[in-house]
């Protein structure tokens, strides 16, 4: 789950990572009423939407007089977004923050997230802070700095004073940066977060460190441990689609291809995607109806599937083992009925009941194209939507 920065900021707030102060508003008489607040000007305003890039889209401007902030407030406001990671259709800007601005001398990377590939944490610093991550490590990969942290010991002063030396820091400078990697790593375990990445953490000509943009993200998985975290979720900011299937508890996230994928297991759906673009195809979405779908829930994952009009037919994978392939079938031919599916419909079912599944759909008088193999199936389906 995304949050935004505002929302960010105020996290690390929490776990003793200085911030200047700011606050969020939704209209420009919010911004007036609540302007007295802060420190200024000079104020920073930014647009709050769920993407990178909002500078260069014009997202964020600098407020030298209180009649500039308020000028920029309405013009970002209510604004269409459009960045790299939004596409051409933008996100609309409902909300922004207000904060007070800071002196930089100096800007720095600086993140924190699981290693999978060494089953460990890892602190990321750079020298270059403000840019891409991804463009400094792909342009000048001498610049990323990196200190992990075992997942049984945790954090320890020592990972501090190792980034600290590499990132030149000495004295003071080097135990803010001890006490803002100390934070952070305690918001990242505490909240059960996938992400916590500060660009940039400013350093002032007082020799002063802040955070000056943050980002925090957090694993689905564990939102139901944290209550406080799950209330900070904008749904405004997420495709409605992706929002209706979590609330039948569906995993669903959009993509831009022509094949819709209803498929039992993430991992599996994984494969499916990957099979499917081998053949020449191209999928619609990532769709897992988890291991206890029931015909309800396989009718509502259709529909789904079906709203985007970008489909041009559905493939089903389904490896029967808790779930059972005969009620997946049962689901296929209601959810065709009911929603009158025109689309070539694809399905491979293997496993648990797999015999009844397949004389269910054989005996529903719908043309579902059975398949003994995922390869064939991916074949079937790329031959059957191709040039509609």
């Amino acid at each position: 789950m995304n949050i935004h920065e505002y929302q960010a900021r105020q996290l690390l707030r929490d776990h003793g990572i200085p911030v200047k102060p700011d606050f969020m508003a939704t209209s420009v008489d919010e911004v007036e009423q609540k302007l007295s607040r802060l420190i200024g000007p000079p104020w920073i305003i930014k647009a709050q939407a769920h993407t990178g890039g909002r500078g260069k889209a014009g997202g964020v401007k600098l407020a030298k007089s209180r009649e500039e902030a308020l000028a920029h407030s309405k013009n970002i406001l209510g604004m269409t977004l459009v960045t790299p990671q939004t596409g051409p259709k933008g996100k609309l800007v409902r909300r922004i923050m207000v904060a007070e601005d800071t002196r930089i001398a100096k800007e720095y990377y600086l993140g924190f997230l699981a290693d999978r590939a060494t089953a460990s944490y890892i602190f990321i610093g750079s020298t270059e802070g403000g840019v891409e991550i991804e463009k400094v490590a792909a342009e000048t990969p001498d610049k990323i700095i990196k200190v992990a942290v075992d997942p049984v010991s945790g954090y320890r002063a020592y990972h501090g004073m190792e980034m600290a030396r590499r990132l030149g820091f000495k004295g003071a400078l080097a135990k803010q940066l001890g006490q803002v990697m100390s934070g952070m790593y305690q918001l990242f375990i505490s909240k059960d977060a996938s992400l916590v990445e500060i660009n940039p953490l400013v350093r002032t000509p007082e020799d002063t460190l802040f955070a000056l943009d943050a980002k925090v993200t957090f694993d689905d998985n564990g939102l139901a441990r944290h209550p406080e975290i799950a209330s900070l979720r904008d749904i405004d900011e997420e495709d409605p689609n992706e929002v209706l299937a979590s609330k039948h508890d569906l995993s669903y996230i959009k993509l831009d291809g022509t094949i819709g994928c209803l498929v039992n297991g993430a991992g599996l759906a994984m494969a499916t995607m990957d099979i499917v673009k081998h053949y020449g195809g191209s999928p619609a979405n990532f769709l897992d109806v988890g291991g206890s779908a029931s015909t309800e829930k396989v009718t509502e994952a259709f529909k789904i599937i079906l709203s985007d009009p970008n489909v041009r037919g559905i493939l089903v994978n389904i490896f029967g083992g808790i779930m059972k392939c005969d009620v997946i079938a049962e689901g296929i031919v209601a959810a065709s009925k009911t929603l009158g599916v025109k689309v070539p419909i694809v399905a491979r079912l293997d496993g648990t009941n797999v015999e009844q599944g397949k004389k269910i759909l054989a005996g529903s008088g719908l043309k579902i194209i059975p398949a003994s193999s995922l390869g064939e199936a991916a074949q079937l389906i790329v031959k059957e939507t191709s040039g509609r």
